[in-house]
């Protein structure tokens, strides 16, 4: 294959070139068609994705507090158990050092009462604080679900009308670029790359290049219409090829 490549004339290697430009071009147009939506419904799945991942962390948090949280209502229920156990002990107290023991372990539980009370309320409030939270994130991954239906429905139909066409340019251009040098086709691809139009083979215009639209000198447009060597634009590297090339007709020039 590479020996028969290698062989083909300079004149056949342009008119292969542009053939390729032509075939890619109408690839560009479908993938400009379809616009930024590929990308936007990759970022919103990511999107998606982290937030999902949010919510469970978060809900994990809200479910630590909670645990936490029930461990001042057991201290709280076994403080008042204490604290009616003590009470009901005073009435049948023999002395006053057992009366006073028992007023301080009253206290004591009276106060680990207030303390677990506190704790409480503050962990309550940390829920409340996290369940907004989770509240807020479930709305924007709500929002963020339903653009992604709506992105991918949008793709999906861009798809359905362009993928016969789409499929069939994309063989015809593995099919050019078969008959393409290796080395020339990298070079091709590379000016592609560079330029956000993807024009890597341009007319001369005007006697300009089609693509930056700088001046060819007269000599190097005899060259280029010679068709003995690939020239480039000295301007922008662009291939430049002659209309006839291009497929027009010397009047069209």
């Amino acid at each position: 294959m590479s020996k028969v490549i290698t062989e083909v004339s300079i004149e056949e290697r342009l008119r292969n070139l542009f053939s390729l430009q032509q075939i890619d071009s109408k690839i560009d147009e479908i993938e400009v068609l379809k616009g930024e939506l590929p990308m936007e419904v990759s970022d919103l799945e990511d999107e998606i994705t982290g937030l999902e991942t949010r919510l469970k962390n978060l809900n994990d948090t809200v479910k630590d507090i909670e645990k936490e949280g029930q461990k001042y209502t057991s201290r709280i229920a076994e403080s008042e158990a204490l604290v009616k156990k003590y009470t009901k002990q005073l009435d049948d107290v023999k002395n006053n050092r057992e009366y006073d023991a028992l007023s301080k372990e009253l206290e004591m539980q009276k106060l680990e009462i207030q303390l677990a009370e506190k704790k409480s309320k503050e962990i309550q409030e940390k829920i409340a604080a996290k369940n907004a939270v989770i509240k807020e994130a479930k709305e924007k991954l709500k929002a963020k679900k339903a653009n992604l239906d709506l992105k991918k429905d949008e793709l999906k139909s861009i798809i359905a009308k362009t993928e016969k066409e789409e499929k069939a340019l994309r063989k015809s251009a593995q099919a050019a670029e078969a008959k393409i040098e290796e080395r020339l086709l990298k070079a091709y691809q590379r000016i592609r790359k560079s330029y956000r139009n993807g024009f890597a083979v341009v007319t001369v215009e005007r006697d300009a290049c089609g693509g930056c639209f700088n001046v060819i000198p007269p000599q190097i447009q005899l060259e280029v219409a010679q068709r003995k060597k690939i020239i480039s634009c000295e301007h922008c590297g662009r291939i430049l090829v002659d209309n006839e090339i291009a497929g027009f007709t010397s009047t069209d020039s």
